[in-house]
């Protein structure tokens, strides 16, 4: 029988919320095997002089755990 675990990180970008997403998704498969896939669960930015300083994008990434 398979169990999946999840974790969920904000990935941080300059450009874009996709590549905030990526960016969590890099950082994850660093350090976890078997990614089966993602949610994205909110996406929100930081906002300086009027202009988006940084875009956030909250993922929650499910993993197969290896017996």
């Amino acid at each position: 029988m398979a169990v999946i675990k999840t974790i969920d990180l904000v990935g941080v970008s300059t450009n874009s919320w996709r590549d905030a997403a990526h960016k969590a998704l890099d950082e994850a498969s660093k350090t976890l095997r078997g990614i089966e896939g993602f949610d994205v669960l909110e996406t929100s930015a930081i906002v300086e002089d009027n202009e988006i300083a940084e875009y956030h994008t909250h993922v929650r990434i499910r993993f197969r755990l290896d017996r």
